[in-house]
Parts: structure tokens; C-alpha cells; sequence
């Protein structure tokens, strides 16, 4: 692929300023400037460094974010940043978009992606890709609940149950839901329908997916999707309460 042609399918700005960035040298390839916008360049393994900053290419991107506290999932927030302000310019540009959504109070690991066939697979309840969360609980976390989250609630807009995958208490206010269905603001409808209130709510996994431990708040990192990417639906690795 022409090398204009790979930074614009990367999201570093119009065919015109691509041009222009290869151009001005900015764009160097195993150490090496290549200033030819039309120089064709292999690109599975391939590495760019523009402006001085290593980029690798993707055919389409997915990203995994650890989601911080007071900013919304949505390209046009109301009343919090938006979740995209944390991701680099050539990532909002190409039009990363949430793989569902966290509240703005909620944290943990948010995927984000602009392939549209992958987002339908993950959010599709029929595919039943596993979630965990851990939840901070008001009262203490009784056993009843635990059962009743495990034998399914009713919510006020389905009147059929829902119920978790699995569930178990982590401590004395605290306890680990796995979902495989995503619905609007799940978690909380659930616990308070099973006569608990959630104080506080990290999503640990998606699919088989963890948050790295070197992953701070507001820092993201790739997932390679290039090469088959990960089994979704295989169940979720332990999570420990301590994630949080």
C-alpha cells in the first residue's frame, strides 16, 4: 500500500495532509525517513514512526481502555468529558466507537473499535460474550441476593428475569457479577432488584480479556484483531476484587 494511503487508513488527517507529512519527512520506517508519499510498503508487521512517536499499522483498530471515573461514553457528552478526549488524535479520527457503554461513575475496561461487524458480535446477546464486574454494595451482601441475581430479577422495562452467569461475594459489601448480555445500566438494576444498592462498579474482563497491571486510569493499549484476535466467547479469567 502507497504510504499516503496507510497513514490516512491510520487516521493521521486528509489524503492531502497525508501527503504533505511524508513530504516534510515526518514519517520515518525502521529508522529511515521515506519523504515519497507513493512509496509502497509492505504492511503486515509493519511499524511507522510519525512526528517521532511508533505507530502500528492496523487494518482495523480495536483498543482497550481502562476507563476512569467522570467521563461519558459518547461522542457528544452532557454533563462529563467524553471518553474519547483520552485517545490520540489518529484514534478519534479514524472513528474508534465504544464496544457498549460504561456510566460515567462506572470504571474499568472499555474496548473501543471502528470495525461495525466486530461491535455487533460483542454486544449481540446471542453471542453471549461474558462480562465481569466488580460491585461495591450500600448493605452487607447477603446470601438471598446472591441467589436471586443467580436465579434472575425482573427489571421494569422486560418482564423477563435476567439473570447473571455467575455471581459471588468477594467481601462483606462486595460481590463479582459476570453478564452476558448487556442492557442499560444492568448492574444496578439488578442489585437493586434483588434488594441491595450499588456504591461502586468496575467492569475486571471482557470475553477473555483483563485490564494489564500496568494499565493506569485513563491509559490505553491495543488488542491485536489483525490476526484472529481473542476467543470472546471463552469464559472470562478470575478477576480479583482488588482490580478495583
Amino acid at each position: 500500500m502507497k504510504l499516503s494511503q496507510i497513514l490516512f487508513s491510520q487516521g493521521f488527517g486528509t489524503r492531502r495532509g497525508c501527503v504533505g507529512l511524508a513530504l516534510g519527512g515526518a514519517v520515518r520506517v525502521a529508522g529511515a525517513v521515506v519523504d515519497d508519499p507513493d512509496a509502497d510498503l509492505p504492511t503486515e508487521g509493519l511499524v511507522l514512526e510519525v512526528d517521532g512517536k511508533p505507530w502500528p499499522y492496523h487494518a482495523r483498530a480495536l483498543v482497550m481502555l481502562h476507563k476512569p471515573a467522570g467521563y461519558e461514553c459518547s461522542q457528544k457528552p452532557r454533563h462529563h468529558p467524553s471518553v474519547m478526549t483520552l485517545l490520540p488524535a489518529p484514534l478519534r479520527e479514524r472513528g474508534l466507537q465504544p464496544v457498549g457503554r460504561l456510566d460515567e461513575d462506572t470504571t474499568g475496561l472499555l474496548l473501543l473499535t471502528d470495525d461495525g461487524t466486530l461491535i455487533h458480535r460483542l454486544t449481540s446477546p446471542k453471542k453471549h460474550v461474558p462480562k465481569v464486574y466488580e460491585v461495591g454494595c450500600k448493605h452487607p451482601v447477603e446470601p438471598a441476593v446472591l441467589q436471586r441475581l443467580r436465579d434472575g430479577v425482573v427489571l421494569d422495562d422486560d418482564p423477563a428475569p435476567v439473570r447473571a452467569a455467575a455471581c459471588e461475594a468477594t467481601g462483606t459489601h462486595d460481590l463479582r457479577l459476570v453478564l452476558t448480555e448487556g442492557k442499560y445500566h444492568q448492574v444496578k438494576r439488578m442489585v437493586a432488584a434483588a434488594g441491595n444498592r450499588v456504591e461502586r462498579l468496575h467492569r475486571s474482563a471482557f470475553g477473555p480479556l483483563l485490564i494489564p497491571p500496568g494499565l493506569a486510569p485513563g491509559q490505553w493499549a491495543w488488542v491485536d484483531i489483525d490476526h484472529g484476535g481473542p476467543d470472546w466467547c471463552a469464559a472470562p479469567p478470575p478477576s480479583p476484587a482488588a482490580a478495583r
